[in-house]
């Protein structure tokens, strides 16, 4: 499938050579897809990767687009959800990411679960097999000053060097957040006499049967338990630098949540609503732990919304109390890295360039974008922007209405600050339907003219927005694409 897509683009490429290449900083997601959609549009490109010279806290291997959780992609729901959306919009755009997602995609109920390995692997293949792209195993302090088109992709873990040198040039500090990683259980130490195969509601997702995740039951004397156990359980130490990094709503770790209200994992990744357990079916569980597979020999589980910050014996002995875990062997225990993002609405333009260097362009989730699709979303832009400015084309923002470029209006201006919000209340954002400008008008009706009440309206709604921005990328692409691209 990439051999394919590899001629299929060059058959499209300007015929006048471009000498000058761009360079990209960092091979994760963000810094994979720009170096391929600069590349697709006939520009060289130089893709730098500190890795494997210099290690970080949570890779593992020197492959480009190396993921540290299975579900990264989450709901592949193009109608209602805006993620998904946002998957159809990049599949469309031609996005590397998308298509070697979908190349090695796993069950996963209604998400969009890849392989690692094989998904990394294919990235790293793509890209080193592409004549466009020079890859430099290098770590990059500070870009020099003799390269005229930087886009610099250094995620979370961006390197003190270049974080400095970042500051420096922005004039201000980063703003950080905590993120987290999940433990992964190994399926054959699982007790299935207690848990069961089942997806919330039984939906089924891409290459899924419905029957998806494993689900761990329990009742309302453990699960208490088990909170305060989770309470109770020794925490990793901060550094002093990290004292007061707050946490990423969207992802934070099982025992914060707790620390938040006793009830509060109930009603997030512990909910135990549309699953049903086949050995006590008239007994519905008062919460349930989650695990979806991570791997594709499905030998290895993921404890889905699990991200901890528990030291490694206290993981063992807290998560050993769930019923259908007691004998539960980890081939990985859970951990946390410190994110930094950028104040992106002061500091970047709409094609994401410094405001105070031209020259350089940021992407991925040091933007302020969280998720992995969306760092991929937003380094894809960053290509199409910096490969247009170079072709001497005028680079095009996709309209607000599009799942790209709601989550560019939020980085670049749509976060409003506030007088009591302090310098910079910017904090990382997903893609989600509060992002889209409002629908003019609103559905009220469906097909059969029947009045939208309740849920019924708001599901309309959400397909509403979903086939606008679908119907508006096509145009945005239609009059956006370079010659090279047509």
């Amino acid at each position: 499938m990439m051999q394919d897509l590899r001629q299929d683009l060059r058959s499209i490429r300007r015929v006048t050579p471009v000498r000058d290449p761009i360079h990209v900083i960092g091979g994760g997601l963000s810094g994979s897809e720009a170096a391929w959609q600069v590349a697709r549009r006939g520009v060289p490109v130089v893709l730098h990767e500190m890795r494997p010279v210099r290690a970080t806290a949570v890779h593992k291997t020197g492959q480009f687009a190396e993921l540290v959780c299975s579900n990264s992609f989450r709901s592949d729901d193009a109608e209602t959800s805006a993620i998904g959306v946002l998957h159809a919009e990049m599949r469309r755009c031609g996005s590397l990411i998308m298509r070697a997602a979908d190349a090695h995609k796993l069950p996963a109920g209604s998400a969009l679960a890849v392989d690692r390995d094989g998904f990394a692997a294919e990235i790293t293949a793509t890209l080193e097999a592409e004549p466009l792209i020079e890859i430099d195993r290098a770590e990059i302090g500070a870009p020099p000053s003799e390269w005229d088109s930087v886009v610099i992709a250094t995620g979370p873990l961006t390197s003190p060097e270049l974080a400095n040198s970042i500051r420096a040039l922005t004039g201000e500090d980063a703003l950080s957040f905590f993120d987290a990683i999940a433990p992964i259980v190994h399926r054959d130490s699982i007790d299935f006499g207690i848990a069961w195969f089942q997806s919330r509601y039984d939906k089924p997702g891409p290459g899924g049967s419905g029957a998806d995740y494993i689900n761990c039951p329990l009742t309302r004397a453990q699960y208490d338990a088990f909170i305060d156990a989770l309470l109770a359980g020794e925490k990793t130490a901060f550094h002093e630098f990290e004292i007061s990094t707050p946490y990423f709503d969207g992802c934070l770790p099982i025992e914060v949540m707790a620390e938040r209200g006793r009830e509060t994992p109930r009603h997030g990744p512990m909910k135990p609503f549309g699953l049903t357990n086949p050995q006590q079916p008239e007994r519905k569980p008062y919460a349930v732990v989650q695990l979806r597979q991570d791997n594709k020999l499905g030998s290895l589980f993921n404890m889905v919304g699990f991200q901890t910050k528990l030291r490694h014996a206290e993981q063992v002995r807290v998560f050993r109390s769930i019923p259908g875990l007691e004998r539960a062997e980890f081939a990985r225990l859970g951990g946390l890295h410190r994110n930094t993002f950028l104040n992106s609405p002061k500091l970047l333009d709409q094609t994401l360039r410094l405001k105070a260097e031209p020259r350089l362009r940021f992407a991925g989730q040091i933007t302020g974008c969280e998720g992995y699709v969306e760092s991929a979303a937003i380094g894809l832009l960053a290509g199409r922007f910096a490969a247009a400015e170079r072709l001497g084309d005028r680079p095009f923002v996709p309209p607000s209405s599009t799942a790209h470029g709601a989550l560019l209006g939020h980085i670049t201006g749509g976060h409003i600050e506030t007088i009591d919000a302090g310098p910079s209340s910017f904090q990382p954002m997903n893609v989600n339907f509060g992002l889209f400008p409002p629908l003019t008008p609103a559905p009220t009706r469906d097909a059969d003219g029947n009045r939208l009440r309740g849920p019924t309206k708001a599901v309309a709604k959400k397909r509403a927005l979903c086939a606008r921005a679908l119907n508006d990328l096509e145009s945005w692409l239609a009059g956006a694409l370079p010659a090279a691209a047509e």
